[in-house]
């Protein structure tokens, strides 16, 4: 049974990925990668790292995060425990849909995964305690092209699912720049 694909509007390359589901007395069984699947699905990525996070509390907000060539980064991205909103913003300056966004509930019962390529910022925010995300990356982590934008900076009209005052953020996000001030470089 192959994967379910579906076209994240309003983007033509952002792609939502459901692996089927094998069930029996046992429990279940799912394939969560195969790159054969996904090069015919039209993504031909080489992912070089998987990253983890848990987030402890509801309303844990992470990113917007990005980073800068040569250290680029594509994502595949998915919900092991609980759910979220993951949102993604187009910063690619030649694009049709540059600075537009789009959200999608991801879970580990929807089994949806998101494929992000390189050029947008990434984030989401947890709907559940104890919300574990893992993703693979097509670029190690570079210090000094990591970036990212403020999460809620109303110029990008990101409709979040949680309040500003009640969202939990690192400090290093709290700190991001705003779109205006990102694009001033």
């Amino acid at each position: 049974m192959p994967i379910t694909i579906e076209i994240v509007s309003p983007f033509s390359d952002v792609i939502a990925i459901t692996p089927p589901l094998f069930e029996d007395s046992r429990g279940n069984f799912s394939e969560t990668y195969n790159k054969e699947e996904l090069e015919r699905a039209g993504i031909s990525c080489s992912f070089i790292q998987d990253n983890q996070s848990l987030s402890l509390k509801n309303g844990t907000v992470r990113g917007l995060h990005f980073q800068k060539p040569p250290f680029a980064q594509s994502k595949l991205v998915r919900v092991i425990k609980g759910t979220v909103i993951d949102v993604i913003v187009d910063l690619r300056k030649e694009s049709a849909t540059y600075l537009k966004s789009a959200l999608i509930e991801l879970s580990a019962q929807n089994r949806k995964q998101i494929f992000v390529p390189e050029g947008f910022a990434h984030g989401f925010c947890t709907l559940e305690d104890n919300t574990i995300v893992s993703y693979k990356v097509s670029a190690p982590y570079s210090k000094p092209h990591d970036a990212g934008i403020f999460w809620n900076d109303p110029d990008l009209g990101i409709e979040w699912p949680v309040e500003s005052n009640k969202a939990i953020l690192s400090e290093k996000d709290q700190a991001l720049p705003t779109l205006k001030e990102f694009l001033k470089g």
